[in-house]
């Protein structure tokens, strides 16, 4: 199957890196996943074995530590000592803690985890919030990507890169630190946690990992799609991703407006018991719009009054051509152009090939398709067919610059990459 010839692969190879690690509880295999509950037993056995060393020895053992891993973590004795406060109940048998000990304890705790040592992939791509610094004529901005390691464990992390006057792409070279967000806020509720959470604002983009937070994410924050909403001038970026937590997918809501403070929040209703959904990046006739897939097969648009309640929806894509015939999908949210909401899809074809395709929404009623592609834009190339899940590209969000589709996506669920597309060449091959 020939290559499109409007497409342009860049050689900007984003590979999983195990030397980037955050730090996350560690508890022992024999307690239960929740240290506030039930049986403390080994926990205190371990709180007893540091309380009774000497406060030398204590003091020298935490210097120790430090000395390890200071370089490989921010504000270590902060984290320590935070630790600690979450494990209360298991100090309750004990009377006084030095704050020496206090940090030791919550240094035995705690375990670096690789976060993106397995992949880095599904990546989406949105304007950065701020463009200082842009190019002339060019754009800064934010790439989400999933990052998978050790027990197939997702992660929400980012990058930061520029977009040139000609679409040329450049990403940011990555910090070698990283670090998970503090909890400001966690409300549990009947269709699970809405969880507000923020970093540092001085960490560099690079370094902000979203560490499963909440039971419904355990297993895992997957394929989130970014997109930039204009709700009547005010600015917002949400994502949809899949929540997983070992046995059962949902699909929940993330909203930043600087990608600082993040706000997590499950979806409500039927559509959302699925995976794969993307938010237009505004209101359609006053109402919020959402490409679904319910049905594993086909792709449905919804409405809604909210932003998390999900019902319904009419199907408008089903598979048609060869490439496609196993099952379509969204890769991301519609991109607006004067023609028309261009969309990009996935289609899995023989062998569970994944390509990406594209189809053309009429603006005013989405569930029109005025065209779509034949032939798929962009397939696995013969180096590109190897990795975690052969024969696959996969994208979850791409963005327009100017006559251009910035396309990043990712390989075989290993590593991503970047491809431009001439937007009028791309037009003039779908077919109505």
């Amino acid at each position: 199957m020939p290559q499109a010839t409007f497409l342009n692969r860049q050689a900007l190879y984003l590979r999983p890196d195990p030397a980037r690690v955050v730090v996350r509880p560690f508890k022992p295999a024999t307690e239960p996943r929740d240290l506030n509950s039930t049986d403390k037993t080994r926990a205190n056995h371990i709180v007893d074995r540091v309380l009774g060393l000497d406060a030398e020895t204590t003091a020298g053992l935490l210097a120790d530590v430090l000395e390890n891993f200071q370089g490989r973590h921010r504000n270590l004795l902060e984290t320590f000592e935070a630790r600690a406060d979450e494990m209360e109940e298991a100090f309750a048998t004990h009377i006084d803690f030095t704050r020496v000990q206090r940090q030791l304890i919550g240094a035995y705790f705690l375990h670096e985890y690789s976060f993106e040592a397995a992949a880095l992939f599904n990546p989406s791509i949105v304007s950065h919030p701020d463009q200082a610094g842009a190019p002339e004529g060019g754009r800064r901005f934010i790439l989400s990507l999933r990052a998978v390691g050790e027990g197939h464990i997702s992660s929400l992390t980012f990058r930061s890169g520029a977009i040139a006057a000609d679409g040329s792409v450049s990403v940011d070279p990555t910090v070698r630190l990283a670090s998970i967000p503090r909890i400001r806020s966690r409300i549990s509720g009947p269709d699970g946690d809405d969880v507000e959470v923020f970093f540092r604002p001085d960490d560099h983009i690079s370094e902000r990992v979203i560490f499963p937070l909440t039971e419904s994410q355990s297993n895992g924050i997957e394929d989130a799609r970014f997109v930039e909403f204009d709700d009547d001038g005010r600015k917002a970026f949400y994502a949809t991703y899949t929540a997983y937590n070992g046995r059962a997918i949902r699909s929940e809501l993330i909203e930043t407006s600087d990608f600082v403070s993040f706000r997590m929040t499950p979806l409500k209703g039927s559509a959302a018991r699925n995976k794969g959904m993307a938010l237009f990046p505004r209101r359609i006739d006053g109402k919020y719009a959402m490409i679904a897939r319910q049905d594993n097969e086909n792709l449905y648009l919804l409405y809604s009054d909210d932003l998390t309640t999900w019902d319904g929806g009419v199907p408008i894509l089903k598979p048609q051509f060869p490439w496609e015939f196993v099952q379509i999908g969204n890769c991301g949210s519609p991109i607006e152009l004067d023609e028309g909401w261009l969309l990009l899809t996935h289609g899995v074809g023989p062998v569970r090939k994944y390509s990406i395709g594209a189809a053309l929404l009429d603006k005013k009623d989405p569930s029109r398709v005025l065209a779509r592609s034949r032939e798929p834009l962009v397939h696995p190339e013969p180096s590109e067919r190897e990795g975690y899940v052969p024969n696959v590209v996969y994208t979850c969000g791409a963005m327009r610059h100017k006559d251009q589709i910035i396309l990043p996506y990712a390989v075989s669920d290993t590593f991503s990459n970047f491809a431009t597309i001439r937007i009028a060449a791309l037009l003039r091959t779908m077919e109505g």
